[in-house]
């Protein structure tokens, strides 16, 4: 069982950056397929980017596209996400997760475990 541990978030302006990270342990990532994911208040948890096996492929949600990059990188068995542009909207907490498949990190609803998340929050 892998295990997920979400961080780098925090307080920043509109129209900065973080780089939130994904450490993992009990597992090597680059057998799985990786994504992030972030819910808001009162908002169910949504899609943000997604990462194949071995990196080669990547996919945004519209709302990340063109700001957010994902990464991994295999020596620290860690992915990233870097958040440009950041808007007040991007305010959520942000978590990380594993699959088998990589269709199935489209999908928040397909994943029981869930690591404690990281606070992102965009001031105006």
């Amino acid at each position: 069982q892998v295990q997920l541990v979400e961080s780098g978030g925090g307080l920043v302006q509109a129209g900065g950056s973080l780089r939130l990270s994904c450490a993992a342990s009990g597992g090597t990532i680059h057998r799985y397929a990786m994504g992030w994911f972030r819910q808001a208040p009162g908002k169910e948890r949504e899609f943000v980017a997604k990462t194949s096996k071995i990196g080669i492929t990547a996919y945004y949600s519209d709302s990340a596209k063109g700001r957010f990059t994902i990464s991994r990188e295999r020596a620290q068995n860690t992915i990233y996400l870097q958040m440009n542009s950041l808007k007040p909207e991007d305010t959520a907490v942000y978590y990380c997760n594993v699959a088998e498949n990589y269709g199935d990190l489209d999908d928040p609803s397909k994943f029981v475990s869930w690591g404690q998340g990281t606070q992102v929050t965009v001031s105006s």
